[in-house]
């Protein structure tokens, strides 16, 4: 299963708020011609696509193996993550800036600030139900984990995507309520530009920070520490074995994860009998961890392991 049940609950939530919120907004911003109240119409748009794009990638995720693609297609979550965290910049960011140095270079009053405040109260409340469902999601994922280190410890990114978008969008809605507030108060159809490019800056920074983390898991992550100090537990634990020296994880998705573990068996073992215990450690490690998809094992004594990573790290501080 390439993500979670908590995962899909969290989008398909988010998705029913973003389509309330969108539609709210769009008439607002027809009706007052608030440039802010235009920004985060927009902003609500893209996030409803995000929604979309995270579901299409979570079913395609979901695919098994196949001859082109045999350890699965889980890979594709974390492609589709990428191109949220893009299209949240260049749409969303975009559009918003491009809209607040428009008002700025041409200004101009809101008509009825009145529906501004009621819709933007609605989008909140919206927003809000929304980003609760999110949290609790994402917190019941990584108990006794502060939120920033959650976040990159996280191998699930449709969880932490929908709480640092409905974030945004909640800070988002108090800026254009602050600059819809000011315009009035001030007289200065500026404010509301202004609003729009803050909301634009918001989402651009937003965008960039889930953007390198799904660019880290689009291009290969370690598995947590956790299932790596299992793993290398119970290999040393089983009977020839002399000693577990080390392994690699990648993984693959929330779900999967492939390990390659270097192990040395003891002088006495034949092949047949080295065949077993591989069998038998492969078999504890899928029940105790079913996330693992896929178990490599290489006999190698401790001095030749001890060996190749000296050189691999002579070679990673060589000069280029």
């Amino acid at each position: 299963m390439a993500a979670s049940s908590d995962s899909r609950i969290a989008v398909y939530a988010a998705l029913v708020g973003n389509l309330l919120v969108a539609s709210t907004k769009i008439a607002a911003a027809v009706w007052t011609g608030s440039s802010a109240m235009m920004s985060e119409a927009i902003h609500s748009v893209v996030d409803t696509s995000n929604e979309l794009l995270l579901l299409y990638g979570i079913h395609r995720a979901s695919r098994p193996p196949d001859r082109e693609h045999p350890l699965g297609h889980g890979r594709e979550l974390y492609f589709w993550s990428f191109i949220v965290a893009l299209l949240l910049f260049a749409l969303g960011a975009g559009v918003s800036l491009y809209e607040g140095v428009a008002h700025l270079m041409h200004p101009q009053p809101i008509e009825d600030p009145t529906v501004n405040y009621i819709v933007l109260g609605l989008s909140f409340i919206f927003e809000a139900g929304s980003w609760w469902v999110a949290v609790r999601r994402f917190r019941a994922a990584a108990p006794g984990l502060s939120y920033l280190e959650a976040f990159r410890r996280s191998k699930d990114p449709p969880a932490f995507m929908v709480v640092f978008e409905d974030s945004a969008a909640l800070i988002g809605i108090v800026i254009a309520a602050a600059a819809t507030a000011a315009a009035v108060a001030f007289e200065q159809p500026a404010w509301d530009g202004i609003g729009s490019i803050l909301i634009g800056l918001l989402l651009a920074v937003t965008s960039m920070a889930l953007a390198r983390e799904s660019k880290s898991l689009l291009i290969g992550e370690p598995a947590d520490q956790e299932l790596t100090r299992s793993v290398v537990d119970i290999a040393r634990t089983r009977k020839g074995v002399e000693s577990a020296n080390g392994l690699l994880t990648v993984q693959l998705s929330p779900k999967q994860v492939v390990v390659a573990l270097s192990i040395e068996f003891a002088d006495d073992l034949r092949a047949d009998d080295i065949e077993h215990a591989v069998v038998a450690i492969e078999a504890e490690l899928r029940a105790r961890h079913p996330i693992i998809a896929a178990l490599f094992v290489k006999p190698q004594t401790s001095l030749r392991y001890r060996q190749l990573r000296e050189r691999q790290l002579l070679d990673r501080s060589a000069p280029a």
